[in-house]
């Protein structure tokens, strides 16, 4: 394909490309020269779940590896053990070197729902990073002052209200930075929050005498309260590894203000096609909920397959419109006769606490066998007994 026509393509959703005339330079280059273009994503396997907000930049690096470039997913081992300030408005927790490499394994099984395996570079930063001596760090950290480190919004506001800011923090962007010099990339992705780091980037190459990557910042999803970006600390997140009712389900719960950025963000479908659907919804001839089912079934259908994707859907037809169970549910085993129901629902794993349970009880949303609980009763198990929390949440207890 063209240089110009790739870039249209890669345009597609992106909020700000720095630099865009530099981007076009680098295509045409490919494009003469059969080289293809290396574009970094880096990804600090700091926790061990993949959500659709990562999805967004994973499926901008899928447009890439499709244009046929060099596509290198960058494990943040080293990084991860520091945790990105970014947005923080105190000092992470490091992680230990086991903790991070049990999450990079579930991360490279859960990206690889939306990048092409075979076309994909897996590299770890430590390779370079691990090996450095304190001489280079010193180099390293002399290719940025303090005061252009302070600049930034996060380091910035921690320091006018005094609290502390580790020595530590200021190197992530710096080691983030020289991530992009080690793998000699022509271009980086990265969320609108990841600017900072990935313009240092820029900043680095330049010092040590390479091209400057090309910066390619992608929106941040809002998560399913329709508020704040999607983050699994939130709660407000849809993962991309959770089974296929509770992923259409989850998506049929956001509001309708914000189904066209999910269908632009998390979906294949055709621009075009998201415009007639907008347009459908505001002079009434589609409606909403009909969208929004749509939109189900098309993210479902992304990590699940279309078989998947129908059955979630028929299933959310006959649970919450129809108030019928689902044709699945999960069986749990229980030795005792008469079990306290907080501390089955925690047993169970409907709840994380026995706190929690008796939260939900108190706010209607448990039921047993389709009838609303209002007290922690003690519950008797002499035959098997749907229980019920929230909209999406059902177990089957049985005695053992």
């Amino acid at each position: 394909m063209r240089p110009e026509e790739q870039l249209e393509i890669l345009k597609q959703n992106a909020v700000e490309i720095i630099f865009e005339e530099e981007l076009l330079n680098k295509l045409k280059r490919s494009y003469e020269t059969k080289k293809p273009l290396r574009v970094k994503l880096g990804l600090d396997p700091t926790a061990p779940d993949v959500h659709l907000g990562h999805a967004v930049v994973l499926k901008k690096m899928r447009q890439f590896q499709d244009l046929g470039h060099e596509v290198i997913l960058l494990i943040g081992d080293f990084t991860g053990m520091i945790g990105d300030p970014t947005g923080k408005s105190e000092t992470r927790k490091q992680l230990s070197r086991e903790e991070i490499m049990e999450n990079a394994r579930t991360y490279k099984e859960q990206v690889f729902k939306i990048l092409d395996p075979g076309k994909t570079r897996i590299a770890f930063n430590s390779e370079w990073l691990g090996r450095m001596s304190f001489e280079d760090v010193l180099k390293l950290a002399s290719k940025y002052t303090v005061a252009r480190m302070l600049e930034r919004e996060d380091f910035s506001q921690r320091f006018k209200e005094g609290r502390p800011i580790s020595i530590h923090e200021f190197f992530y962007p710096l080691m983030q930075g020289y991530d992009s010099v080690a793998l000699e990339a022509d271009v980086e992705l990265g969320a609108t929050e990841q600017k900072f780091n990935i313009l240092m980037g820029r900043t680095l190459q330049k010092e040590y005498g390479q091209e400057p990557q090309v910066a390619m910042l992608m929106p941040i999803l809002v998560g399913i309260d329709g508020k704040r970006k999607m983050s699994k600390s939130l709660g407000n997140y849809i993962g991309v590894s959770e089974p296929p009712d509770e992923m259409y389900g989850k998506v049929m719960s956001i509001p309708d203000e914000v189904m066209m950025e999910y269908y632009r963000l998390a979906t294949y479908v055709d621009p075009e096609e998201i415009d007639k659907i907008e347009k459908g919804i505001k002079e009434g001839n589609i409606n909403p909920r009909d969208a929004k089912m749509r939109l189900a079934r098309e993210i479902v259908k992304i990590y699940h397959g279309d078989e998947e994707a129908l059955r979630a859907e028929e299933n959310f037809v006959r649970v919450f419109q129809k108030k019928d169970l689902p044709d699945e549910i999960p069986e749990f085993k229980i030795d005792e006769g008469k079990v306290w129901l907080p501390k089955l629902m925690t047993l169970s794993g409907l709840c994380s606490s026995n706190s929690e349970a008796l939260r939900m009880i108190k706010q209607g949303a448990v039921k047993i066998n389709g009838e609303k609980i209002s007290d922690a009763m003690d519950l008797e198990i002499s035959s098997p007994v749907v229980l019920q929390v929230g909209k999406r949440k059902f177990v089957r207890v049985v005695r053992s």
